[in-house]
């Protein structure tokens, strides 16, 4: 009982502390990338996903669409996320986290 067992270290470890370390966000910053978070394929973190701003809104809590847009561009100019954004109702906007590893932004050199 008093050994604790050691949990791999997930993909997006770094790119979550990195977050945690940037003065410049705000909660809501932070609900929207773990709207994201939520909305991604856990599968592989350097993959495109697709999300609808209304869910992501519900999700992250964020009630204007202002904050929401300006929330998403400064993540973008920051460099966390990838945004295409999609005017097709059900099909939502195309996303990317930007992960830096070790071989470059993305595992790419």
């Amino acid at each position: 009982m008093g050994e604790r067992m050691e949990l791999p270290k997930h993909a997006f470890s770094a790119f979550f502390e990195r977050i945690g370390d940037d003065g410049r966000l705000l909660p809501t910053h932070i609900g929207l990338v773990a709207a994201l978070f939520y909305h991604h394929d856990c599968g592989n973190p350097h993959r495109h996903f697709h999300a609808s701003r209304r869910k992501l809104m519900r999700f992250s809590r964020i009630r204007s669409i202002a904050t929401y847009h300006k929330c998403l561009s400064e993540l973008v100019a920051y460099g966390y996320v990838e945004y295409r954004p999609s005017w097709h109702p059900a099909k939502g906007s195309r996303f990317r986290f930007i992960i830096r590893t070790e071989g470059g932004v993305n595992g790419q050199d």
